[in-house]
């Protein structure tokens, strides 16, 4: 169905985000479609910013008085060291994927972890207190994951990936975001090979890029996983990731990542707007246009 553009005013606000490339981003369907549910005299729009033009782009953004935008690759760590202000998120994470204003200044805050956390605990039912983590991956994404699920009260989290040097930066969060969870790193080659490791946890969190163009993890048995033991991937393109296929043969509750999209959307939606967007609106958007992919 062909989706009307709203008539713009001369009142009207503008959001917003900012990325390289930017063409692929889902963000402006669902912003826009709940800004238009409202009647909201908004409009959000896609805006191409080169890394070497970020600091500039900046500054334009806060002279035309844009309301608010979302920051997306490659800028989410480098727009920390640009806005006047963070959020507790944003700086634990180390990184900013939404910007609001405060009078003449624009304050950097991640809303990425509080997507992630409700996608599981609203989308999948988990309840991340006192529950043990397996975490794939050590990067921007897994920072996001780590400081929600430190911050909701896990019991302890084993990090898989590479790099044990980033892993115990990463592990260092526990720390700062106040939590009393312990955590630990190894190879994603030893938990694959250890029944009794991967049987102990209750969530396995994917945030890397395997699953990406239907490339799979090698010798991960989803079968070793306990009884009622959930898994979150958060590749969603494809929808069907060869690891979330596999949980769903051996019957394991398992969710991909466009529920984290369209939950950070609606965490920066009610930062700029100051209320919530129709409920399950953006991610109603978010699985439609994933499936005009497929």
């Amino acid at each position: 169905m062909i989706q009307s553009i709203p008539e713009l005013t001369g009142k009207t606000k503008v959001l917003g985000i900012i990325g390289d490339p930017i063409s692929h981003s889902l963000s402006p369907l669902m912003q826009n479609a709940a800004l238009r549910a409202l009647g909201l005299d908004y409009v959000y729009v896609p805006f191409r910013v080169r890394p070497e033009e970020l600091s500039t782009a900046l500054l334009g953004l806060q002279s035309l008085n844009v309301a608010g935008f979302n920051v997306t690759i490659p800028h989410k760590t480098a727009v920390v060291g640009l806005v006047d202000g963070l959020s507790r998120e944003a700086e634990l994470i180390g990184a900013v994927n939404t910007v609001t204003r405060e009078g003449a200044h624009l304050i950097g805050h991640n809303t990425d972890a509080i997507g992630f956390l409700s996608a599981i605990t609203e989308g999948m039912g988990f309840d991340p207190a006192g529950a043990s983590v397996l975490l794939l991956g050590a990067g921007g994404a897994a920072r996001a994951a780590l400081v929600a699920l430190a911050q909701a009260g896990i019991e302890n989290i084993t990090i898989a990936n590479r790099t044990q040097s980033t892993a115990e930066n990463l592990l260092s969060l526990l720390k700062h975001a106040g939590s009393r969870a312990s955590g630990s790193h190894t190879s994603l080659a030893a938990v694959c090979a250890d029944r009794a490791l991967l049987g102990s946890f209750d969530l396995v969190v994917n945030t890397t890029s395997v699953g990406m163009g239907g490339t799979a993890f090698v010798n991960f048995d989803v079968t070793w996983l306990k009884p009622g033991a959930r898994i979150y991937d958060m590749v969603y393109v494809p929808s069907e990731t060869p690891l979330l296929q596999a949980a769903r043969a051996a019957g394991i509750k398992a969710m991909n990542g466009a529920s984290m999209l369209a939950a950070q959307g609606e965490s920066a939606f009610r930062l700029w707007i100051g209320c919530d967007p129709p409920p399950g609106l953006m991610l109603e958007r978010v699985l439609s246009a994933l499936a005009a992919l497929s």
